[in-house]
């Protein structure tokens, strides 16, 4: 049995939930260019599934008067989604944001992961294209191909000016082996441009960057003091921002020359600028920007912001913004995101979502009917365990641990990540003041953690020897048990409340039948054999285990109009009588041969009528009909019912 810590960081139809109705009609919003090649796959769809809405041209201000109906949102580099637009009051009905491109910094990921928003992006459309972009800029601030232009267009002939250097032999440094970064290493080193390439990468495999041809270097200083040319791949994060400043400029030769393609503000700006100008290196190629569009309106050289300056200094090449701007690239990333759209709305997983898992769609699918049994199993819990607790937080302070049995055991994590998420849902559904419905694979464990829920998991394969037995999971079958226990720091002083809380552990055991059609509830506490499906809404009973209880229930229900659709009974697991367990009242049996006193006579109890009232079992009801308070107190009041629940799924 291999244990695995899951509490580890997906739209209120997120991938845990059914899929939607196919009559269902979603609303997707573009408010900015897209390929034709995306627009045409969005408007193939069903005409009443999909309603496309596309204002390429829409004003930050204008989108937030625009959201409030739209359940995804497609962008570029231009839009930023900010925690105010993610407000549920301008897009309570959002549920994913869909960046074509690579970069995210736009976006506030954060706060989409609290709205339990999916966030998905295309890493692998405009690798290519960036890739390419690199190496011409690092070319045309080589060759000075930018001031050659712009004199030639003005007339001028001014050849002795612009004396360029070759990169063959040079060394090129590259921070970030990324995708983009390695293909630039590629192109750039001895099969391409004949370069030496050195890199800078923690995370980078040794194997990997050597069979590309990169040596890779310790730390940034060793790096910049012995490179001609300076590439920088990374995203833009708290790590990376102004990460190339004054300080490092300084340790560079006099002759290199920068490049970035990757996010404005990897290079602090006003730096860059300085040493330009001081002479500290000789060039830039520059292709984005900490301010984007850049402001060239501002009145005065001097009050521009460095962007501008950048942009305009004779010693730097500048483009807008075109890394990713080819014809092919963004085909690719258009279509890219407007697929991962369309699976997600429709219940289904993205490929490259930026705030969960990576599950492939047919790993998805695979988990789809053990996410409904997990989700429905947390719910029964917490229905049926918890609810008689006064404590305000009654699932704080457990540790629950999910164990899968069979096939289900080979799914590695994160795979399993929609499996706890629907746990946490299912336990907070009934407690919840949204129901649960907010709970979803992006941001369960983040509001787990908030809970103070802690959740294991733990693969039991088939050749271990306590693997129980799945009844009716077959082949393409799988058990499910939920264990809840309570945590080192949940202290439980007295008897009184040791009463209150019932023992520490609490079972429930689940089964999906071959072929993921139904699921099946075998084991609750104590007491296994019902084999019950859990849905609709049922009465659960501990009982002593007697005649006649059965019809003095169904007595009860039937004289409050409550129709029984089934019942089961389901017996202790493993033991004659008494007993802890985590649904019932701990009862005192007095050992063979004592005596009561009855009426001031002594009377000696039998054998078995001791052994008759320590014999429990639990009574599954799955009934229609209004079950209100009255009708379960009427039914607590019955002779020889010990407990009663009621549980809605």
């Amino acid at each position: 049995m291999t244990p695995s810590a899951i509490i580890t960081p997906p739209p209120s139809s997120s991938p845990i939930t059914p899929s939607p109705s196919p009559t269902t009609s979603f609303k997707i919003l573009i408010p900015e260019p897209l390929s034709e090649e995306g627009l045409t796959l969005l408007r193939s769809s069903s005409s009443h599934e999909v309603e496309v809405t596309y204002h390429p041209k829409t004003t930050p201000s204008t989108l937030a008067s625009l959201l409030f109906p739209y359940h995804a949102l497609i962008i570029r580099s231009e839009t930023n989604v900010t925690s105010a637009l993610l407000s549920p009051a301008i897009s309570p009905n959002l549920r994913v944001i869909a960046r074509a491109g690579v970069g995210v910094d736009n976006i506030d990921v954060e706060a989409a992961t609290k709205r339990g928003i999916i966030v998905v992006n295309s890493p692998h459309g405009n690798i290519a294209a960036a890739a390419e972009h690199t190496v011409a800029l690092l070319l045309a601030t080589a060759r000075n191909i930018g001031r050659a232009d712009a004199g030639m267009k003005q007339g001028k002939w001014e050849r002795s000016k612009l004396v360029g250097v070759e990169v063959g032999g040079k060394a090129l440094g590259i921070i970030g082996l990324g995708k983009v970064g390695m293909k630039v290493a590629r192109m750039a080193g001895a099969g391409g441009l004949g370069m030496r390439v050195m890199g800078l990468d923690p995370y980078a495999s040794e194997e990997i960057a050597r069979g590309a041809g990169v040596k890779l270097i310790g730390g940034l200083e060793e790096l910049l003091k012995v490179v001609d040319f300076l590439t920088v791949h990374t995203p833009l994060l708290a790590s990376t921002a102004d990460m190339v400043g004054e300080k490092e400029l300084r340790l560079m030769k006099r002759t290199a020359r920068v490049l970035n393609v990757a996010r404005g503000g990897v290079y602090n700006e006003g730096a860059l600028l300085k040493a330009l100008e001081e002479g500290w290196i000789a060039g830039a190629g520059i292709d984005v920007y900490t301010q984007e569009p850049v402001r060239f309106d501002v009145e005065g050289e001097e009050s521009m912001a460095a962007a501008a300056r950048l942009a305009r200094h004779p010693k730097v090449v500048a483009t807008p913004h075109l890394g990713a701007s080819t014809v092919e690239a963004q085909e690719n990333v258009s279509v890219d995101v407007c697929t991962q759209v369309l699976e997600i709305l429709r219940g289904g997983m993205p490929t490259a979502a930026v705030n969960a898992p990576l599950i492939l769609p047919e790993e998805y699918r695979r988990l789809q009917p053990f996410v409904k049994l997990i989700e429905r199993m947390g719910s029964l819990y917490t229905q049926h365990f918890a609810r008689t607790s006064t404590k305000p937080n009654r699932l704080g302070g457990r540790r629950f641990e999910l164990t899968y049995h069979g096939a289900l055991a080979s799914v590695p994590p994160p795979s399993t990540r929609p499996l706890t998420a629907a746990l946490i849902k299912g336990l907070l559904s009934s407690i919840s003041s949204h129901a649960g419905r907010d709970v979803n694979i992006v941001n369960a464990s983040l509001i787990a953690r908030e809970r103070g829920i802690a959740i294991d998991e733990k693969f039991v394969h088939s050749d271990d020897n306590n693997t129980p037995t799945s009844v009716g999971s077959g082949e393409g079958g799988g058990q499910v048990t939920l264990r809840s226990l309570l945590t080192s720091s949940s202290k439980i002083c007295s008897e009184e409340e040791q009463e209150r809380e019932h023992e520490q552990e609490q079972i429930i055991e689940g089964h999906v039948t071959s072929g993921g059609s139904d699921i099946f509830i075998s084991k609750l506490d104590r007491f296994a054999g019902a084999n019950f499906q859990p849905e609709g809404t049922l009465l659960v009973l501990r009982n002593y285990d007697r005649p006649g209880k059965i019809g003095g229930v169904g007595m009860v229900v039937g004289r409050h109009g409550i129709n029984i659709r089934f019942m089961q009974v389901a017996g202790l697991s493993g033991q004659s009588g008494g007993g802890g367990g985590g649904g019932g009242t701990k009862r005192r049996v007095r050992p063979v041969g004592t005596v009561e006193t009855r009426g001031g006579e002594e009377t000696e109890e039998t054998v078995e009528e001791r052994e008759e009232d320590s014999r429990e079992a639990l009574m599954i009801l799955g009934v229609e009909g209004d079950v209100t308070e009255e009708v379960v107190r009427e039914l607590e009041g019955q002779e020889g019912i010990l407990d009663v629940s009621l549980v809605r799924l």
